[in-house]
């Protein structure tokens, strides 16, 4: 679906504002690159000559920041948007993974994907950290042509089956690998503590330090987690009981059980962490683990309001992630930034909890580093990857006092103006380059139609 013709040997892209990241904002600002890297960031008044085939574009009154980093996606879940409502957790994921099973397939899997990278784009967002069991995440980041990991996942609560999943986990891999790309590249996931079992968290630890793989995993998400964990009590423990395994405390805390098995040792990824104390924050640290923040779909569920404040203070690394759309239902990290913030005052029932520019670098730089890939992503400097968005400044944003905190509270929702993911421009005016929107959404609402006919005649259980 992307174009793979050759890039314009420079273009200057010039906005009212530059918010680089790293260095203050620039009014009247260019950036400009050259392939699909960033050469030089600064005022338009004092920009370097153009040369060559030198393209100008003109944003306009727009604000021109890194390209968004969503640290933690499941895309191909998109088709579920809407459709499980009103559940608490065990029956939510439970119906969830039903559904997945009795009615999607490879083929309506991959365009709920498409459709979940396209909604991405649209709204500025150009590294996705995508889990899942199957590749429909890694085909589509690969077809539409943005940068992302496909943490591939596992699940395992049974001990006595570690050994065989890990195997097929490594074929998974191997026959995988040939596909990845200088964009798309592959990691593995021990999904949660409620469906990995302690020794398959190990072994899937080893796999990851053996293949030199980026490792994720959901942990320290919800109540009924933690008291499988600490107490091997709860609605998981209930359920694993019920399939006759073996269920007993397992740490002082999910971040301690990982600690424990290994799996904090590969500067893990770990998404949630709505639960981690200061013991806790204070080992995700010292292992230089990076943290997925994900409000909306933490606060929907209701799990609470993760520390975030606390682990930026301890020096974690923290991203914003959207979650899979049948937890959250919009994909818009500046949304996701204004909650996160709001929670977090609410929350400390304090005013001067965070800064609207902390929570932009979260969406971008710290997410960025959250993945390992700060060295290349995550801002706008000489020598990164040319991703890049752009936001016009809508009229409900004006006047612009300050531009990260108009971005934050005033322009939730609004639709990227311009995309570039490493120099090649995926969205202009809104729309994704190269796509078919129109006939991905109709076969994503087909899918959804016989959603709805299977929940709908679905007994209670």
């Amino acid at each position: 679906m992307t174009d793979g013709g050759a890039l314009p040997q420079q273009v200057r892209y010039h906005a009212a504002w530059v918010l680089p990241i790293t260095a203050p904002a620039i009014r009247h600002g260019t950036v400009i690159v050259e392939g699909g890297t960033i050469v030089w960031v600064g005022p338009r008044d004092h920009a370097p000559p153009a040369h060559g085939n030198a393209h100008d574009e003109d944003l306009g009154h727009a604000m021109l920041l890194p390209g968004l980093v969503n640290t933690h996606t499941h895309l191909d879940l998109t088709v579920m948007r809407g459709l499980l409502e009103g559940l608490s957790f065990f029956p939510w994921i439970r119906t969830l993974t039903a559904a997945r099973a009795e009615v999607l397939n490879a083929t309506t899997l991959l365009d709920s994907a498409r459709l979940g990278v396209i909604e991405g784009l649209q709204q500025g967002i150009t590294t996705y950290a995508d889990t899942a069991p199957d590749p429909a995440g890694f085909d589509a980041m690969r077809e539409l042509g943005v940068r992302g990991i496909f943490y591939h996942e596992i699940f395992g609560p049974d001990p006595a089956h570690c050994d065989s999943a890990i195997e097929s986990l490594r074929r998974t891999i191997h026959a995988l690998r040939p596909n990845a790309t200088p964009l798309v590249w592959l990691g593995v996931s021990p999904h949660a503590p409620y469906s990995v079992s302690d020794a398959l968290f190990t072994a899937v630890a080893e796999l990851a330090t053996d293949l030199q793989l980026p490792l994720a995993t959901h942990i320290a998400e919800s109540e009924d987690e933690q008291s499988l964990v600490v107490d091997g009590d709860g609605a998981f423990a209930a359920f694993l009981n019920g399939r006759d395994i073996e269920v007993r405390p397992r740490g002082r805390s999910p971040i301690a059980m990982l600690e424990a098995r290994g799996v904090l040792s590969r500067r893990t990824l770990l998404i949630h962490a709505v639960r981690a104390d200061a013991t806790d924050r204070g080992t995700i640290a010292a292992h230089g683990c990076g943290v997925a923040h994900c409000p909306a779909s933490n606060a929907k569920l209701g799990h609470g309001i993760a520390p975030i404040a606390a682990m930026l203070d301890a020096g974690i690394p923290v991203g914003l992630g959207s979650d899979s759309m049948a937890s959250n239902n919009r994909m818009d990290l500046i949304a996701e930034g204004r909650l996160a913030m709001l929670a977090q005052r609410a929350a400390a029932q304090r005013e001067d909890v965070l800064t609207a520019r902390t929570i932009v670098e979260m969406a971008t730089l710290g997410g960025a580093r959250a993945l390992g890939l700060a060295g290349s992503i995550g801002s706008l400097e000489p020598g990164k990857a040319a991703d890049l968005a752009a936001f016009s400044v809508p009229l409900t944003a004006h006047p612009v006092y300050d531009p990260y905190d108009a971005l934050i509270w005033s322009m939730a929702g609004t639709p990227a103006l311009r995309v570039v993911v490493a120099g090649r421009e995926r969205v202009r005016d809104g729309e994704v380059d190269g796509c078919d929107t129109d006939t991905i959404v109709a076969r994503v609402s087909a899918t959804a139609a016989r959603l709805a006919a299977w929940k709908s005649q679905r007994s209670p259980r």
